[in-house]
């Protein structure tokens, strides 16, 4: 018997050991580490442009890599994350890249409460946060307008488009008393139930081609006002 508690006891400090070991990583610093080593230094006429988000920007990358071909684009989307995890991980993933423009598109994850309850005001200084460390080191700061969702499938019921209205309206108000572009996706996509329809997204949250292909436009004249 002895020995059986040993053993169970062992096992479980061992699970407890894998778990702390995972959770010291919890902005997932290490998922684009040895990209970011990678990267060529930025040329001296390159306006590269950073894409910073969850998977709304990774699945960006993944469906439409034509959209990024042969431009000074880089993504840093990372799937399921919040904007307390950008805000960790934004120096290493945006300010030491030098890019010339962050586009930043957050804040339905944090609705979801994929790392716990976070209220709009939250949301809204960890978006400030970022875009004052981007501002102080010269980097010109995009905005983005959360994209509609009437719910969630991985957590239904939670309501979220009234709590998203609202949210981009204080990320448009910042944006505009600060000297950032903000960058409307919700207009353009956003159905009568004040949701994204599935023409454009067939979970009603991740876009599909057809969902990018309305962003992309938006997004690029975007950027060409930041580089003026």
């Amino acid at each position: 018997m002895k020995k059986l508690n040993k053993i169970i006891l062992a096992c479980i400090l061992s699970l407890f050991g894998l778990a702390n070991l995972q959770s010291q990583d919890w902005a997932d610093l290490n998922r684009f580490k040895e990209e970011n080593t990678k990267l060529p230094s930025v040329q001296e006429n390159e306006n590269r442009i950073l894409f910073m988000g969850n998977s709304i920007t990774i699945g960006w990358l993944n469906l439409r890599p034509e959209f990024f071909a042969n431009k000074p684009y880089v993504n840093r989307g990372i799937s399921g994350q919040t904007t307390p995890q950008m805000l960790v991980r934004f120096r290493q993933d945006v300010i030491d890249l030098y890019p010339k423009v962050v586009i930043l598109l957050a804040g339905t994850n944090d609705i979801a409460g994929n790392t716990g309850p976070s209220t709009l005001e939250m949301i809204m200084d960890n978006i400030k946060g970022m875009s004052e460390m981007a501002k102080a080191n010269d980097i010109k700061v995009i905005l983005s307008s959360t994209l509609p969702a009437y719910d969630y499938p991985w957590k239904p019921g939670l309501e979220p488009s009234g709590k998203i209205i609202s949210l981009n309206k204080m990320i448009k108000e910042y944006a505009e008393l600060n000297g950032h572009i903000y960058l409307d996706y919700f207009s353009a996509m956003v159905d009568e139930r004040n949701g994204l329809p599935k023409k454009y997204a067939e979970d009603e949250v991740h876009p599909t081609v057809a969902g990018y292909k309305v962003m992309e436009p938006l997004v690029e004249a975007a950027i060409k006002e930041a580089l003026k």
